[in-house]
């Protein structure tokens, strides 16, 4: 474990939540931005991508099957993060809520659908309807209450194809200087693609590169996706009761950003001290992008940071997270560190958990073909 930002903060907030039980939300969504070719690797191919929630979500709650309806997608070198959180959340028994915040067809496995639709691209400057948008806030505000009251802190993990190209356009918009700071699924990060995707998307809104007087609920629905409002809700009403530990890299550096905009407009309570940000070794030190910085410059939320390293796996697929692949996803960093602080778990032993399961998975893969 290490705390790369807001330093005390971050240690008070480990020490708080040290062998308590947790509950972990994976919400689920989708952009169309997610389809245009190369902005991401979470998939090979446009059309993997357009499967890739859902795929993850029947492996989180499933694990390993012979037939899987939804085989998680081939990636160009990796697995999917999936895998990470998988072997914490079943090893440990953590309970698991999965929502559908707007996805092109329904999971294979049981989700909360909450009303909302799929996203359309960052460069329309249209992305969703304000409606919708309110929408989903309502239900991050009724779902965060409910899960905060069954454990001592809640993990709010993502699975968004594109999803750190809409935090790009999201900090941009609340006046944040994030360019050629967000992550990427592959190993050098598009920057240069991502922001000309933000800047088109920006302007077509009418909320520029400028900080705008207008709502951050009217820059969500121009230029976010469902799953970021969905988890600012619940991250303002959770934080109430207990503990929140947004489950990401820098998509969940911008919730956090979206959450104390939305909460300083509509002046709600809420415990910011409550919020930790929780990552992967591989998103905090990424040399393509600048997780730390940005963490800096949106100020106020502790880094953390799993230090789960993949040097040693006899698995190549795990190792090519050394080399820049993958990185995050799927609550991947959270998993591991609600292993390591209601497990007690230390890297070595998370690293066999995850070789186990992905044994079973080639297993079940070979018994299914």
């Amino acid at each position: 474990m290490r705390v790369y930002t807001q330093l005390e903060r971050g240690r008070q907030w480990l020490e708080r939540y040290r062998g308590k039980p947790p509950v972990f939300a994976c919400i689920l969504g989708f952009t169309e931005t997610g389809l245009i070719p190369g902005i991401s690797a979470a998939g090979r191919t446009p059309e993997d991508r357009r499967y890739t929630a859902i795929a993850d979500a029947e492996f989180l709650m499933d694990g390993p099957t012979p037939h899987p309806r939804y085989p998680l997608p081939p990636l160009d070198a990796g697995a999917s993060p999936v895998l990470i959180s998988r072997a914490a959340i079943e090893a440990l028994a953590i309970p698991v809520h999965l929502f559908d915040t707007g996805l092109p067809q329904p999971p294979s496995v049981r989700a909360i659908d909450l009303g909302g639709i799929p996203a359309r691209c960052v460069s329309t400057g249209k992305a969703m309807d304000l409606e919708t948008v309110e929408h989903l806030l309502e239900q991050g505000f009724r779902w965060g209450e409910q899960l905060a009251a069954g454990g001592s802190y809640l993990i709010l993990g993502e699975c968004v194809v594109g999803g750190t190209t809409t935090a790009l356009a999201v900090l941009t918009g609340l006046g944040f200087a994030a360019t050629g700071k967000v992550n990427s699924s592959h190993p050098t990060c598009n920057h240069t693609q991502k922001w000309n995707v933000v800047c088109r998307g920006l302007q077509r809104s009418g909320f520029g590169s400028e900080k705008s007087a207008r709502s951050p609920l009217e820059l969500v629905a121009a230029v976010g996706d469902p799953m970021q409002v969905m988890v600012a809700g619940m991250a303002i009403a959770a934080s109430r009761i207990g503990g929140v530990l947004l489950a990401g890299g820098t998509q969940m550096l911008a919730v956090y950003a979206l959450t104390r905009a939305i909460a300083r407009e509509a002046a709600l309570p809420w415990q910011p001290e409550e919020i930790a940000v929780g990552t992967t070794r591989w998103v905090a030190e990424d040399p393509t992008g600048d997780t730390c910085g940005l963490a800096c410059e949106i100020g106020t939320v502790p880094l953390l940071a799993t230090q789960l390293n993949f040097q040693t796996s006899s698995y190549a697929q795990l190792q090519a997270y050394e080399r820049g692949y993958v990185k995050e996803g799927v609550g991947a960093g959270g998993c591991s560190i609600a292993a390591h602080l209601y497990g007690g778990w230390n890297s070595q032993r998370l690293l066999r958990e995850i070789e186990v399961l992905a044994l079973r998975k080639v297993r079940m893969e070979c018994n299914g073909s």
